[in-house]
């Protein structure tokens, strides 16, 4: 069962104050060793957008972001805002916070102790994967259109299968670029090794984005991925989460769900990996 945060200054809707006074020199020190770390690995894998967005936003390695300066920036951009909160909260107020063009964002950021690995997302995470590609005007409405179906999903019992186009895209997707497959996903930017594993390990498979397949796509939540989906564009994203969900949500319902390794006929692969057992 999932444990929600706590916290005793948190509103109704599940938001808090950052305090950003409050932070210590081992925090700060914390978000410098994992800016720098991960800035110089993406530099050639991260999509153009996350870096970019990175550049427009004046997110830096030199202290923690102010959550109201950031929060400013980004609403000029594409009327994006960020919420703090104290770490996870139920789905239900997190897609209504999506689908109001706010993005949630915890206040801690993990100990220096458990830099290379934290099971649970923190500032480093929220922030440094996800807000610098809300400057992408096209991006920041799919995320929005998802916060929408979210609080659909859940009067249609559809929360698994909306979890999934989650995880496969926004914490875990690739995109086909000019310049080769680059990452777009905010599970994969925060992370020292699937940063480097998901385009280069041969272990994994990589495959077309195909909505219904997705959806029909188990995960796992405490390892390396073993299949990635790779899209062509945002625009693809936008065009696919349109139609109602409604009717799709039954058709896939009635279909057999899918190991993480598994390849289909019809899959378009790009690489072919050891993670496949077919």
């Amino acid at each position: 069962m999932k444990q929600y945060a706590t916290h005793p200054d948190m509103r109704p809707d599940w938001t808090i104050d950052q305090k950003w006074e409050d932070y210590t020199a081992e925090n700060h020190e914390v978000w410098r060793i994992l800016y720098n770390r991960q800035h110089k690995i993406l530099e050639n894998r991260a999509c153009d957008q996350f870096m970019h967005g990175l550049d427009e936003l004046s997110i830096t390695p030199h202290e923690l972001p102010d959550f109201r300066r950031l929060s400013d920036m980004l609403y000029k951009k594409t009327r994006w805002t960020i919420v703090c909160v104290a770490g996870l909260i139920p789905g239900e107020a997190f897609h209504s916070h999506l689908a109001k063009r706010q993005f949630p964002i915890t206040y801690w950021i993990r100990p220096k102790e458990k830099i290379d690995y934290l099971k649970e997302p923190d500032l480093f995470h929220d922030l440094y994967g996800h807000v610098p590609m809300l400057t992408d005007p096209v991006y920041a409405d799919y995320i929005q259109e998802f916060g929408k179906g979210g609080v659909k999903a859940t009067q249609l019992g559809a929360e698994t299968q909306l979890t999934r186009l989650y995880w496969y895209t926004i914490e875990f997707g690739l995109m086909n670029t000019p310049k080769g497959i680059r990452i777009y996903g905010a599970g994969i930017m925060s992370s020292l090794t699937e940063s480097i594993y998901s385009l280069e390990s041969d272990i994994p498979n990589r495959i077309g984005f195909d909505l219904e397949r997705m959806l029909r796509t188990r995960y796992k939540s405490n390892d390396l991925q073993q299949t990635y989906f790779v899209i062509d564009s945002f625009q693809q994203l936008m065009d696919a989460t349109k139609p109602d969900f409604a009717p799709i949500y039954q058709r896939v319902k009635k279909q057999e769900e899918l190991r993480p390794f598994y390849i289909l006929p019809t899959d378009k692969v790009y690489s072919l990996g050891k993670a496949n057992k077919n």
